[in-house]
């Protein structure tokens, strides 16, 4: 799990923007028919947002140790009608962060004593995260049925990801039932990185007489003999389907459930992430236990989630919406997430979102906390993500909308901006807090 799908997948979705649905519209020649544009022109979407995280469970220090992270994240987004029917979208994004767990994946390269608890300023302290994305969606005539595809890729200091993806949407009963399918495949390729100590060990290299060791003093267990268990492969894929049913309910009321299976195989485990043995004597260099060995999973993943959603219209000024997933897969995780809404028209300009979400999982198989698992044993990992947790997210966010784009920048005008807060509390020490802010221009 690299860290940009870590802050991605537990905080904040972005999309692309919604597509205006529209009846053909008969003229008097009946050999003609006239057609509202499903994009009547260009939308430039401007996202970014800052995200800082805390706690003392990381995994590249198997299980103890600082979590401590920031991340800037700014992403474009620009939605071009190609005519009627056909939109083309692109979307690139760019982000920075500073990581102190990732630090230390060699902890050994500062002035100061190696800890676990401490960041180190090496080069795996930060990096650059980059991703692209090109979008193609095509609308039948009657305006009920839209076909789309996209292609994607992404990379970071350990990995490059690249990504298709397509999808079918049928609406029916006059457009109030609406019923999506869509497919996706991720093949990623990890750099494979180990711990630092554990590198003068992998290769049948020379252990405890590399450079690394020389004049270095081992404390605890002098003869430190780790069991490192090499990556033969550094792919992984992913699969995954699904789909999406909605249903107006009644003119307050809309309903959804979805359904999505994911696939995934080839190295599922992160190579930089110690695990620690209650049956290995402990070796230090300074105030750093060093790795008895990287985390191991399985190779192939299953996961299944059902989820619906309920939106019921209060007045003209009140909105609830409701959401419950559930989710579970074969590493013995499952979990349930209920969040709810209220968005508070104030005036015909500004919307508050306050909102709430509750999460709760078992944890997998594999997990078990700081030197608690066995040499024996063939999968283990101290990552908290797999653990038995629960959290509470509360956020809070304001909407300026103007339907008239009074406000201009060059040719564009400022239809949107929204700005949101959102704060994580883990029962594990972990907590996080992010800032998120979108501007919409319409040329």
């Amino acid at each position: 799990m690299t860290i940009k799908s870590l802050i991605f997948t537990s905080v904040i979705s972005l999309g692309f923007g919604r597509v205006v649905q529209a009846q053909n519209s008969p003229v008097s020649d009946s050999t003609r028919v006239y057609k509202k544009r499903v994009l009547e022109s260009t939308e430039v979407d401007i996202l970014s947002s800052y995200y800082s995280q805390d706690g003392d469970n990381a995994a590249v220090s198997g299980g103890i140790g600082t979590e401590e992270l920031t991340d800037a994240t700014g992403t474009i987004i620009v939605s071009i009608p190609l005519n009627d029917d056909d939109v083309l979208t692109i979307d690139a994004g760019i982000s920075a962060y500073t990581s102190a767990s990732s630090s230390n994946i060699n902890p050994f390269d500062s002035n100061d004593p190696a800890d676990p608890f401490t960041a180190s300023s090496g080069a795996s302290s930060g990096d650059i995260w980059v991703n692209g994305n090109i979008g193609y969606s095509h609308s039948s005539d009657d305006r009920n049925t839209i076909y789309s595809g996209k292609v994607s890729v992404a990379s970071e200091f350990d990995y490059f990801s690249l990504g298709f993806g397509g999808s079918i949407t049928k609406l029916f009963n006059e457009k109030n039932t609406e019923l999506s399918l869509h497919a996706s495949v991720y093949l990623d390729t990890w750099k494979i990185l180990y711990p630092y100590e554990l590198r003068p060990f992998a290769d049948n290299g020379p252990g405890l007489n590399d450079e690394f060791y020389q004049g270095r003093i081992i404390t605890g267990n002098p003869d430190y003999a780790p069991s490192l268990h090499e990556i033969d492969s550094k792919g992984r894929n992913s699969y995954s389907g699904g789909l999406n049913f909605s249903q107006i309910l009644s003119k307050n009321m809309q309903g959804s459930i979805a359904l999505d299976v994911v696939k995934q195989q080839g190295q599922l485990g992160t190579p930089f992430q110690r695990v620690y043995f209650a049956d290995v004597a402990n070796s230090y260099i300074e105030n750093f236990q060093l790795a008895d060995d990287i985390e191991q999973l399985p190779d192939s993943r299953f996961k299944i989630a059902v989820g619906g959603r309920l939106h019921y219209f209060i007045n003209e000024f009140l909105v609830l919406r409701t959401y419950y997933r559930y989710y579970s897969d074969d590493w013995g995780i499952s979990s349930h997430t209920a969040s709810l809404e209220v968005p508070v028209k104030i005036s015909d300009k500004f919307t508050l979102y306050p909102s709430y979400r509750y999460y709760n999982q078992t944890a997998a198989d594999y997990f078990a906390p700081y030197e608690t698992h066995l040499s024996t044993q063939n999968y283990y990992t101290s990552d908290y993500d797999l653990s038995k947790y629960s959290a509470n997210q509360y956020g809070f966010g304001v909407s300026y909308t103007d339907i008239f784009t009074k406000a201009h920048i060059w040719k564009f005008g400022l239809k949107s901006i929204d700005l949101k807060y959102y704060h994580y509390d883990r029962n594990t020490s972990f907590n996080s807090n992010i800032i998120t802010v979108g501007i919409k221009f319409v040329q």
